[in-house]
Parts: C-alpha cells; sequence; structure tokens
C-alpha cells in the first residue's frame, strides 16, 4: 500500500485509531493514559486534519493496548465506509 502524501497516511491512521479505540469502548482519555501519553497528543493523532506524526513505538503501545494487529492501522477501510454512508443517505 501506498500514501500520496504524509497527510493522506496520518489521516488513516488517526481514523483506524479512532475506530478501534470506540469499537474498544475506550475514552481517549483512557487510551492516551494505558499508553502512556497526553491526551492532547492523542486527540491530535486522532484529528481528520492531524499532520502530527508519530513514532513507531507509540504505534506499537496503541495497537498492543488495543489488542489490533498494528498493520490494520495503515488499512483505508474507513473510505469505503465513509462513501457507503453517503451514498445510503
Amino acid at each position: 500500500m501506498q500514501f500520496p502524501t504524509d497527510e493522506e497516511l496520518y489521516k488513516t491512521i488517526g481514523c483506524n485509531i479512532k475506530k478501534y479505540r470506540s469499537a474498544a469502548h475506550l475514552t481517549q482519555s483512557e487510551l492516551a493514559e494505558a499508553v502512556d501519553i497526553s491526551l492532547s497528543y492523542l486527540s491530535k493523532i486522532e484529528a481528520a486534519g492531524c499532520n502530527k506524526s508519530l513514532s513507531i513505538s507509540v504505534l506499537n503501545q496503541i495497537a498492543n493496548t488495543l489488542n489490533v494487529d498494528i498493520t490494520k492501522f495503515f488499512k483505508e477501510d474507513f473510505k469505503s465506509e465513509t462513501q457507503r454512508s453517503k451514498s445510503e443517505n
């Protein structure tokens, strides 16, 4: 898989973190505390317009906390879900 820009990469990762965090029924505060990062940092990572890079170590800690294979954060599945929702309306 390739991302045309860093912005697209960060957006994909952030959207997926948010999706898996929500599926795990965790708030941003709970996940940030479990991973030992600040709430504002996690909030920026999850923000749609985020251009903030994150370390592989932090991404790995988030994946481990959410019990998700780290590669799932790079999948662009959320786009198809968003497009599907728009077409249904």
